[in-house]
């Protein structure tokens, strides 16, 4: 069920927080709905706003049904003031701050009764983020359906149970994709040791992520496991290869580790 806020107000319009403005705007927010709220916004939102009639400054008197603060954490200090006087009580509360708990948030925006924490990550910006979240009980469920038509309009979106799982998806998908990016760099560092062009190697690896990437959503019912399986013959070059990366000391073993040190950090931020 699609369920925009009659009047949305975005704290802070970087790169995540302009991803997700261009989503809702795609996905049927009326701009009329939106104001955006940045002390130096870049001329890209500036751009935007003008084409599609935004307010760059939130209206006299707004009174905006949910604010999604999208703030530097270091920042969220300076702007606490300038969002409590513009939240009201019945107001839904949607961060996708770093390491910022709800009680965090409570404390800085006393006067709101109801917050959704969010973590997306930066696909986000092309429509194919992940996004988890939690949302405190204060919530009604109309504020839920709000929360997450705003935040399946950039892509995978789901409830998690319990907001000591922010970190996990953090460390999963709020890193993942730097996870891919560095995959793609060894890749070609591994075409290039072979005698490939380095422009070559490159050129190739991240096609290949590309379309590994494109194969499974096209057969989303798929599993990865059964996706890997169909490259792999027996004998063949696939399964030499395999056989390192499944190694004790392989893959799996290197990314558990990464993503435990992702989950670790998380902690430490957020504590």
């Amino acid at each position: 069920m699609t369920a925009w806020p009659q009047s949305l107000l975005l704290v802070g319009a970087g790169k995540m927080g302009g991803a997700m403005l261009r989503g809702w705007l795609a996905g049927g927010l009326p701009p009329a709905a939106v104001a955006v709220l940045d002390p130096a916004p870049a001329a890209d939102i500036v751009e935007l706003a003008t084409a599609e009639g935004l307010a760059l400054t939130p209206p006299v008197g707004m009174k905006p049904e949910v604010l999604v603060l999208a703030v530097k954490p270091q920042m969220l200090d300076a702007a606490a003031p300038a969002i409590a006087a513009l939240a009201h009580g019945d107001a839904l509360v949607v961060s996708i701050i770093a390491g910022k708990t709800i009680a965090d948030l409570r404390q800085r925006v006393p006067n709101v009764r109801a917050f959704v924490r969010a973590m997306p990550n930066t696909p986000a910006a092309v429509g194919r983020g992940v996004t988890g979240a939690v949302a405190n009980v204060a919530a009604s469920a109309r504020q839920k359906e709000m929360a997450a038509t705003l935040l399946s309009a950039v892509g995978l979106f789901d409830w998690l149970p319990d907001e000591s799982l922010i970190d996990a998806v953090t460390a999963l998908s709020g890193s993942g994709p730097a996870y891919v990016f560095a995959l793609v760099e060894a890749l070609a560092e591994a075409g290039a040791a072979l005698g490939l062009p380095q422009d070559l190697a490159m050129r190739f690896a991240r096609g290949t992520v590309e379309g590994a990437g494109e194969l499974m959503v096209r057969e989303p019912s798929v599993p990865a496991a059964r996706l890997r399986q169909n490259v792999t013959s027996p004998g063949g070059t696939t399964a030499a290869a395999l056989a390192v990366l499944q190694s004790r000391d392989g893959l799996a073993a290197l990314m558990g580790r990464a993503v435990a040190a992702a989950h670790r950090r998380a902690g430490e931020l957020a504590g």
